[in-house]
Formats: structure tokens, sequence, C-alpha cells
């Protein structure tokens, strides 16, 4: 039987991750041969993906960011079974390590995300191996991207949430502020032009109800439900919604304050049960 060596069995945690009892196993039954033990952690990295391809992936950690001249920004959030997991100082590593092979590669999706390269392997062989190291299943469970003249990105505390906001031109502090703005208030849409028509309608049917329950003419329902509809977009657009640092402007007239050709194009909001 081959000697293996403490140092033969350090290479192959560094390189892959796994345990060192693991390793040391893995370069036993390889017989010394490093490659060969190298496939065999992989291939047991399969067998308990396989194995847990049916479990609940709810907890994970959510990054954003921005490429080099701000221009495109990607967030992914990559999901594990376990808060522990999520808090976990690697897998908040390859959370970033994902992020930045989206950002450096500019992805529109995440299947070509997944099929990138990372190091010796793709983006899905490495969720495969690293499920067999940590034991638990990880999975991209959003990839969203935003290209504008200008592409600003907000993580709140925690890494359960990020935000990217696409504006028309730089402003590094206002897209910040925007990109909070987001995080905290949720909006469905950047504007009402945003809003399904499915939306719109069960507003309007909700609207009627309401003013019908309140004793309302028939006449007057539809009126009543249209006003209702402002005050609907006015709560849950972007642009529309009171900003958060001064609630006399709308998210639309600070920007206009900071410079009247600034506004905001696009927004992307990931978050794990925020």
């Amino acid at each position: 039987m081959a000697k293996i060596t403490a140092a033969e069995v350090n290479k192959l945690r560094k390189q892959t991750g796994a345990g060192m009892m693991d390793c040391k196993k893995a370069l036993v039954e390889a017989e010394g041969d490093f490659e060969q033990a190298v496939d065999i952690l992989r291939k047991k990295g399969q067998k308990v993906a396989a194995k847990r391809a049916d479990r609940d992936a709810t907890e994970g950690c959510v990054l954003a960011g921005t490429n080099g001249d701000n221009s495109f920004g990607a967030i992914v959030s990559l999901n594990c079974e376990t808060d522990f997991v999520a808090k976990n100082d690697s897998f908040v590593e390859l959370t970033q390590s994902l992020l930045n092979v989206a950002l450096e590669n500019k992805f529109a999706d995440k299947d070509a995300l997944m099929a990138a390269t990372l190091g010796d392997m793709t983006v899905a062989e490495k969720l495969v191996e690293q499920t067999g190291v940590i034991g638990e299943k990880l999975e991209i469970g959003s990839y969203e991207v935003v290209d504008a003249a200008f592409v600003a990105s907000y993580i709140h505390a925690g890494n359960k949430l990020a935000t990217l906001v696409g504006l028309t031109k730089e402003a590094p502090e206002a897209g910040k502020n925007v990109a909070m703005q987001a995080a905290a208030m949720n909006p469905i849409a950047l504007n009402k032009d945003g809003v399904d028509e499915e939306t719109i309608n069960r507003e309007l049917e909700v609207g009627k109800d309401l003013a019908r329950q309140e004793g309302k003419p028939e006449a007057m329902l539809d009126k009543i439900a249209m006003g209702r509809l402002g005050k609907f977009f006015k709560e849950n657009t972007l642009t529309q919604q009171a900003y958060i640092r001064d609630n006399k402007l709308t998210v639309e007239k600070y920007l206009q304050s900071e410079d009247k050709d600034l506004a905001a194009v696009s927004f992307k909001r990931v978050g794990l049960g925020v």
C-alpha cells in the first residue's frame, strides 16, 4: 500500500476543501494517485448531491456587486440547507467567487454562470463537489443582472438581501441610497408601466369591493378604485415611493434633486425570507 504523507493529505484538502480524513481515505483508495483521489472525492460529492436532491435549500448567502466601470451588476444567491453553513466564511467566499466570475464575464443568465469555469471545473461541478464536502444541498437560487450607464449595488447586513439599481449616469452616493430604498421598501416594479396587468386588475377589483363595503354608490366604484390604484402605485413602485430619507420627495424627485438628468432605469432585489 502506498505511503500517504501529511503533506499530500493537506494538499488535497486545500484543493478540494474536503475534510482531512476524507482526503486521506481518498488517497489510500487511489493508492497515492493525487488526480485519482480528486476524482474519488468528486464522485463522493455527486453521490451526496443525488441523495440530497429532494432537500430544501432555503438558507444561503446573497451577494451583489458591479464590474470595473459600473456598467454591469449582478446578484448571486447561493442556497444551502442551514444557516450554520450559510454563515461560514468558506461558504461566503464561494458565493463571492461565483459573483466574481459572473461580473468578469457579464453573464446574462444562470445557465451561462453554471457552465462557466471556476478553477479546474465548471461552476455546476464545483457545486456538486462542495455538496460532498459540506454535506448539504447547494444550488444557485437566484441570479439577477442589471446593465445601465451606471449600476449601484447594496448588500444588507447578514448577506440575506441584496439589490442593484441602474441609473442614467454616474452617481455613486445617490445610487447606493436608491439601492438601499429598494432593499427596505421592496417595490414590485420600477414604475407603474412595469406592473403587470393581472396585478392591476386585482387591485382594481379589491378597490371596488372595499368601496362597495363602505356603502359608496355603484356609479362611483370605478373612479374610487382608480384612485386607490394610484395610491398602490405610489406605495409599490420604486420611482414613485416616498424617499425613505425625506418622505416629502419621491425617489424620482430625489434623483432629480441630485441631477436634473439623473433617473433610475432598472432595479433587481433578491432576498432570503425578507
